[in-house]
């Protein structure tokens, strides 16, 4: 079993950020700079092309810091951020480049990718929670959760599928094709979003992924707009949804 290791920490508006590694993977954990002794956990899945410290991941995770108390962490996926590439990611890349140019639907190439993805990251997230709930700060009788939309929610399915200790999430913005299967082994709450005006996922298989979850609480957001105009305040509504879950009095920035 690998074990935590911190490589550098600072803080800042009352979020404790500290880099770390756990077998060879980095990632980074938000904290509260003070409260409690122990509190909740929600791990962060980022999309594809960026990494654990783009801008939407360090507001989500200040929102959920701040906000709530909790604590969040965020691996770069393979292939992503301080990870290297494999050729095969490099060929996979090269392809969507090409569909991209090329004026075709990206879709086929994404679902492939991210499903691929996904083998190699459920295993390397199952190794960070285990680790994680080593911290004194954290430990092994708190809830857990999981935020993650994109590429976040093709590894995020599978690995909430299989993962007992995840008990509620936020995904959306992804094609049933691979996840559909894991979605049905899914019974924990669910807040999902979607984007009525998609131009790379049809409306239809939005919404078939979301009909997917076998869970009996599952919320569906629609907001219209394009793929990557999702609305700022869905971060605020997901913190809203922690809280709810996990028991701590959410608030968000006016």
């Amino acid at each position: 079993m690998h074990s935590v290791h911190f490589t550098a920490e600072k803080t800042s508006n009352g979020v404790v950020e500290r880099d770390f590694t756990v077998g060879g993977v980095p990632g980074v954990l938000w904290s509260p700079a003070s409260g409690p002794e122990r509190a909740p956990l929600v791990l962060m899945g980022h999309g594809g092309g960026t990494h654990k410290r783009w801008p939407a991941m360090t507001g989500r995770a200040h929102l959920l810091v701040t906000g709530c108390g909790f604590h969040v962490a965020c691996i770069d996926a393979p292939g992503h951020g301080d990870r290297p590439r494999t050729a095969y990611d490099e060929q996979e890349i090269a392809a969507l480049y090409r569909a991209r140019e090329e004026g075709e639907p990206e879709g086929p190439i994404v679902v492939r990718y991210n499903a691929q993805l996904a083998e190699r990251a459920v295993p390397e997230w199952q190794a960070t929670l285990d680790a994680l709930q080593e911290l004194p700060e954290i430990g092994t009788d708190g809830p857990v959760g999981y935020f993650g939309l994109n590429m976040g929610t093709a590894i995020g399915v599978p690995l909430t599928a299989i993962e007992p200790r995840i008990t509620a999430a936020v995904f959306g913005l992804h094609w049933p094709d691979a996840l559909a299967e894991s979605a049905k082994q899914i019974t924990v709450p669910i807040e999902f979003m979607l984007q009525w005006d998609d131009e790379h996922i049809p409306r239809a298989s939005g919404l078939a992924l979301f009909d997917a979850f076998a869970s009996t609480e599952k919320t569906l957001h629609a907001n219209a707009g394009r793929h990557k105009e999702l609305p700022r305040f869905e971060s605020d509504s997901a913190v809203r949804f922690f809280a709810r879950h996990f028991g701590r009095a959410g608030t968000s920035p006016a």
